[in-house]
Formats: C-alpha cells, structure tokens, sequence
C-alpha cells in the first residue's frame, strides 16, 4: 500500500498528495536497492515528518491617508522535507537513478574511495562514502504558502545542493579542515551519545572511522547538511538558506542531534514514516534493519519553519513563540 493510499483521510496530506499528483514528476523502473523520484516525493505525505501545527496569531498593521487598522493571522509551524541526501559506496552509482548523471565518476573521484571490507572476518573501521545532497522533489509542494495554511521554503526541488565528486580536495583529501580546532579537539562536534560514537563532524569530508556502515553513512550526511546550511564553507556546494522575515521564522544551521534544527526520515533501503534526529535508538542498537549490504542509503532531511500569512504593512507582535521543540 503506497504513502498516498495510507494517508488520503487527511486533509493536509490530502491536499500535499494532490499537488504531487500533478506535478509531472516522472516514474522510473528501480532495482532493490534503488529509489525512485515518485517514491520520495510520496515519502513527504508522512504526518509524523511534518509536525504540523497551529501554534498562535500574528496581529499586523496597516496605515493609509484614512488611518490605520489592524488584521490577525494564523500563525504556524511544521518541518519542510528539504533535501535527498543520498550516501553511497560506488563512485557514480547514486541508489536515486534519477539523479546519477549529476555526478558522474571524474579523474578526480575514480571509482569511489572506499576501505570498506566486505568479508565479515576481515572488518575494517575506516569507510569512505560519496554523499550527494539533492533538493527534495516535494518542494514543489512548498514553493506557495496555500493561503497561509502552509509555510514556503526556499529551498529548490532537484537543485543539486552538493555532489562530492564536485568536492574531491575537501571530500577526499579533508583540505583545509583537518587543521580546524574542531577536528583537533577530542569531544568537540561528535554524533552519538553516551557508550555510542558514531563520528566527528570535522573534518567534513568522506572517510569515517566507523565499524558499523549505517552509522558511518550517517555521519558523511549530517557532515553534508552541516556545510550546505551554512555559507563560506571551503567546499564545493549551494548554499540551502533561508533569511528571517516578517511573519517567516526559519531555523538555525544544522546542528547534530538538534531537531530545533532539523530530523532526518529513511528512505531507502527501508522507507520509514517518521522522523527523528541521530541517534534515535539505543547504544546497543546495529541499524541490521536499514542496512541491505549495498552500502548505500538515502534519507530526507526535513527543517522546520514557522510563519504566519501577511495581512498588512507591518508586523505589531505575534504570539507562540517560534514553535520549535529542542
């Protein structure tokens, strides 16, 4: 049964499959491991992901030669599927087939880096992976406001945030961040909890030494979403950034393990219908259920926004707080 099937008794993710429906995102036969454009589109009709809620008003104002008055809106708050942010073994090999002619193998980033071992009696903790980032194609969805009803993002759907094969001095090579105080200092920007290490944020680059893949996998994506919600970062990428406005709440940069900031929904090789921050299990945890022995996965990086529809010249005051939750 497909995401649409499951949730068309809602109203907003009614609404969110319709406009899918439309949108002329093409559908493509996939293999096991593999992805397709029109599954991940469909992955944004989760309502646990989207975190929707009516959280308080806006109170605008408006002034003209006969006087002023004033007008109220809703204000909101939910999470936007931003990004595809996919992270793979074999250079070229995207497990999203649709997005593999961005970032085909160069003289560079021949044939991937990997020290991966695959025989289980030969385990190796230093992995390489490729990590593309790519806009979400539910985007589209979110390029209007729906009256008020929805916050826009002003991200790009199928824009290329990041393709490490376009990044090979920084993603190979760890130039210049293996000189960073963050990559020196022990402790310092680190994913896990406590009794469970996944990785060092810094460097920002492809190798982790890291003995279970799903974590490893992990690690080169938050790295990637740490870089591309900043600007001025020494790599090769777009910048995904929203400005604060009036009545428009964006977040913060990505930080690890802050959902404030951002949550992250597997898609492949499992497509799950809920969202949460790393780590989201327990230390003893092996993630044997989202790893298929490809090592590859692709995720959905949702962020969260809270806004309010204009009604007026300027904004008075507002209430609800900017609703996100730590």
């Amino acid at each position: 049964m497909s995401l649409i099937q499951r949730w068309q008794g809602g109203g907003l993710t009614t609404l969110l499959a319709l406009v899918l429906s439309v949108s002329g995102v093409a559908n493509q036969p996939v293999q096991a491991a593999e992805i397709s454009t029109v599954e991940i589109a469909e992955s944004a009709l989760s309502p646990s992901c989207l975190d929707y809620r009516a959280i308080g008003i806006c109170v605008w104002l408006t002034c003209t030669a006969w006087g002023c008055y004033t007008e109220t809106s809703i204000k909101v708050t939910h999470y936007i599927p931003e990004l595809v942010v996919s992270s793979y073994q074999r250079t070229g090999e995207n497990p999203w087939p649709a997005v593999r002619m961005m970032a085909p193998p160069n003289n560079l980033s021949q044939r991937g880096g990997t020290s991966t071992d695959r025989h289980s009696n030969n385990h190796q903790n230093l992995r390489f992976k490729n990590v593309d980032a790519i806009g979400h194609p539910a985007l589209a969805t979110f390029q209007s406001d729906w009256g008020g009803f929805l916050c826009k993002s002003r991200g790009k759907p199928m824009l290329p945030y990041f393709l490490s094969t376009l990044d090979p001095a920084a993603w190979r090579s760890n130039i210049p961040e293996s000189g960073y105080p963050q990559a020196l200092t022990p402790g310092v920007r680190e994913l896990g909890q406590p009794g469970d290490l996944w990785g060092n944020i810094y460097p920002r680059g492809g190798f982790i030494n890291q003995g279970n893949d799903y974590k490893a996998g992990a690690v080169a994506a938050q790295r990637v979403a740490d870089v591309v919600t900043r600007t001025g970062q020494p790599h090769v990428y777009n910048p995904l950034l929203s400005h604060h406005d009036e009545g428009y709440w964006p977040p913060d940069p990505v930080k690890e393990g802050d959902r404030s900031t951002h949550r992250w929904q597997p898609l492949a090789p499992q497509m799950e219908d809920s969202c949460a921050v790393w780590p989201d299990r327990g230390p003893m945890a092996t993630y044997q259920d989202r790893r298929d022995g490809s090592g590859d996965n692709v995720w959905a990086m949702w962020r969260p926004i809270t806004c309010c529809a204009r009604r007026g010249e300027e904004l008075l005051f507002d209430t609800g707080g900017d609703g996100w939750v730590e």
